[in-house]
């Protein structure tokens, strides 16, 4: 389940966050309101703040970050740098090259399959979930199958939003999440 942590931020930061992103109704599908975190990105001490709170939630002891495509990417490649850890994007269908662990998973808005290339994860690694948004926790679900068939270990997951009103039927893992919405 979600767990609401500021992770040391201001109330004013956590505002200033909030009131950068955008929404944009029907998208992809209609009846959908998608949230645009790529405002976040675009001023640079926005970005910082947002890799300054998933840093705050990331346990000690992590031997890897795992991103998914495409917004995941842009919170966990730099929180990897940042702390020295490794980073592995999990991709969707037709985007990595060799032998790949994947797993499909049901979307709000219909179906989706992530992967990642054999041998990034391997056996008693701990690893850490980076993503921009937990909807139904259907996306987390298959990162942790995925990373769980490499035989290591979800020690936790952060996304910076939490869209309450879904349910998490797919969550069975400790999710950090800035805010709700």
């Amino acid at each position: 389940m979600p767990l609401p942590n500021d992770g040391g931020l201001t109330a004013e930061e956590v505002s200033l966050l909030r009131r950068n992103l955008r929404e944009f109704p029907d998208f992809p599908k209609e009846g959908i309101v998608f949230l645009d975190v790529l405002p976040l990105l675009a001023v640079p001490e926005l970005y910082k703040l947002s890799i300054k709170w998933f840093r705050s939630v990331m346990p000690s002891g992590i031997d890897m970050i795992v991103g998914p495509e495409s917004r995941g990417f842009l919170f966990a490649c730099p929180l990897a740098l940042e702390t020295g850890t490794g980073f592995v994007p999990a991709r969707k269908p037709g985007k990595l090259p060799g032998e790949r662990v994947q797993a499909s998973y049901a979307l709000e808005y219909g179906e989706a399959t992530l992967a990642v290339q054999t041998g990034m994860i391997t056996p008693g690694m701990k690893v850490f979930l980076v993503d921009d948004v937990l909807a139904t926790g259907g996306t987390l679900a298959a990162l942790k199958k995925i990373v769980e068939q490499c035989g290591a270990t979800v020690v936790k997951a952060a996304c910076l939003m939490n869209i309450a009103a879904l349910p998490k039927t797919d969550v069975t893992l400790t999710v950090e999440t800035l805010f709700d919405l």
